[in-house]
């Protein structure tokens, strides 16, 4: 078994573009636990054992895990199902209203690529609450989380 404790860089540097990469995927509500036991793409067993920073970066898909030579070993965080929130600029108000929503359930929010557009992990009651806002679009999609752009990132077992 690879055992990899640390983010060594990330697939998109230039040093490490030239490198073959096998990929390990993580869930996105994995990328933020210090210690998981993984298969890579090419049947590599691996052991990951990352410090407590981990608890508040999270990993993110393109994270160099293990190097060897001109082997990597990067993480893939796959697409999920999401809910797309788009505010209507003439309630721009409702804006706190979805925050406060999505806060109270401790998931995560992300900044969409629009101005006034959020996303939060796919459940169903959530979506439905959604819909039920004035002036409020909301929408189940499969999309990539960019944690980049997190307002909030937590991720917990939570629920109401």
């Amino acid at each position: 078994m690879i055992l990899c404790e640390a983010v060594l860089g990330s697939v998109n540097e230039e040093k490490f573009k030239a490198m073959a990469a096998d990929y390990v995927e993580i869930e996105w509500h994995e990328a933020f636990k210090r210690i998981h036991q993984k298969t890579t793409r090419q049947g590599r067993k691996i052991g990951i054992r990352l410090g407590s920073e981990i608890l508040t970066k999270g990993l993110r898909d393109g994270d160099i895990l293990w190097q060897e030579g001109q082997e990597v070993i990067a993480v893939q965080i796959p697409a999920c199902e999401v809910i797309v929130i788009d505010v209507d600029k003439a309630h721009r108000e409702m804006a706190y209203k979805v925050c406060y929503e999505i806060g109270n359930k401790h998931a995560a929010l992300i900044k969409g690529e629009e101005e006034l557009q959020f996303i939060t992990p796919y459940n169903e009651p959530t979506l439905q609450l959604l819909k039920k806002l004035h002036g409020v679009q909301a929408r189940k999609e499969v999309r990539k989380l960019d944690f980049d752009r997190a307002v909030s990132s937590t991720v917990s077992s939570h629920t109401h």
